[in-house]
């Protein structure tokens, strides 16, 4: 019998009120938590939660249900922001929600809030798998398209076993049909494409307000000939196509030179440039245990994601001597160190972890 004391992440999206509505159908009395988030203090103009909290606000009277506000701005400046900067300013790419999820929702409020409740439930669309050890694992969405198991990579095990994803079996479609059969307010409203809790923040304009402009020159990497400018190297990351303000493209950026501020690009649809065969990963982690404990040095058959798509590659890890490397089964269009390699069995059901690519 599942436990009965329970905390809800609630957003003010679609998805954690069809949570709330699914649990309460369920005779269970969540505890619902809104964890207020962003920049506030730094001189930056967030977006307005005004919204998200009078549909918070309404789902609990609607379910008589408790709701609390949970304040992690310093927490969320520090980790995460933090961690975007740093990455930014060496000419990484980073991927804050990874960073998000590990450090601040499964991570701070856990441990200020969430460990009173028997579990976690949130909107998520992923799935967990209890084996026969009693080891939970985090597995993958029944919705390729919205399945976030790639941001979800950074758990650990004792975090993934205090959560709950009971969106992970539904198709998105389903989702918006029980809200809107339940008459829910947020059963129409868009997802958030935004840097994770920031909303529809544009990233150009964020990374601009901690780190300034900075001009250099963009190379074209076969000819050495200079094409353009750009107004820094942390604008840009590998693979990028748009926003170069080249003409006569496609231009792909392929590289960048951190120290010389250069971004060297490609012409051409079809510029082997782009493309990759293999990555190494450093900080591997593996969020609930290792699977292949007696592996080292032997090629294990994976399935893998370097960027969030709906599509799982075919490819082998390979570790030695602590150092995890991946070769695809297939080329690979913008590798990007600083975003992370997010690996899967086979049959890409479970999600196993995750490194920071590096080449």
């Amino acid at each position: 019998m599942e436990e009965g004391n329970v905390a809800v992440l609630l957003s003010g999206g679609v998805d954690s009120s069809v949570v709330v509505h699914l649990l309460c159908e369920r005779g269970l009395r969540p505890h619902l938590f809104y964890i207020l988030i962003g920049i506030e203090g730094d001189g930056y103009s967030e977006c307005s939660k005004e919204e998200d909290m009078e549909i918070c606000q309404s789902i609990a009277r609607r379910y008589g249900l408790s709701l609390d506000v949970v304040d992690l701005h310093t927490e969320y400046r520090e980790q995460v922001i933090g961690y975007i900067i740093d990455r930014a300013r060496r000419g990484l790419t980073p991927n804050p929600d990874v960073m998000c999820n590990r450090l601040i929702k499964f991570g701070c409020f856990e441990q200020r809030v969430g460990h009173r409740f028997d579990y976690t439930a949130t909107g998520h669309y992923a799935t967990t798998y209890v084996d026969d050890h009693g080891q939970t694992w985090l597995g993958t969405a029944v919705d390729p398209v919205k399945d976030q198991t790639d941001f979800l990579a950074g758990i650990d095990r004792l975090q993934v076993a205090h959560l709950r994803f009971p969106l992970g079996g539904l198709m998105k479609s389903e989702v918006r049909r029980i809200a809107a059969e339940a008459g829910l307010l947020s059963a129409n409203r868009r997802d958030s494409q935004g840097i994770c809790f920031l909303g529809q923040v544009d990233y150009n304009d964020f990374i601009r307000h901690f780190l300034g402009e900075h001009a250099g020159p963009v190379i074209e990497v076969e000819t050495g000939r200079t094409v353009g400018t750009h107004r820094g190297h942390w604008f840009h990351t590998i693979g990028q196509r748009k926003g170069l303000g080249l003409g006569g493209g496609p231009w792909f950026v392929v590289r960048k030179d951190v120290e010389q501020n250069i971004v060297y690009v490609s012409h051409g649809w079809e510029t082997e440039k782009q493309y990759g065969r293999s990555f190494h990963m450093r900080g591997f982690h593996f969020i609930t245990a290792d699977p292949w404990p007696a592996a080292d040095g032997t090629p294990i058959d994976v399935s893998f994601k370097i960027r969030h798509t709906p599509e799982f590659t075919a490819g082998r890890l390979t570790r030695t001597d602590g150092v995890y490397h991946i070769e695809s089964a297939e080329r690979l269009q913008g590798i990007a160190p600083g975003q992370f390699g997010v690996v899967y069995t086979p049959d890409h059901r479970l999600c196993i972890g995750s490194g920071e690519i590096s080449l």
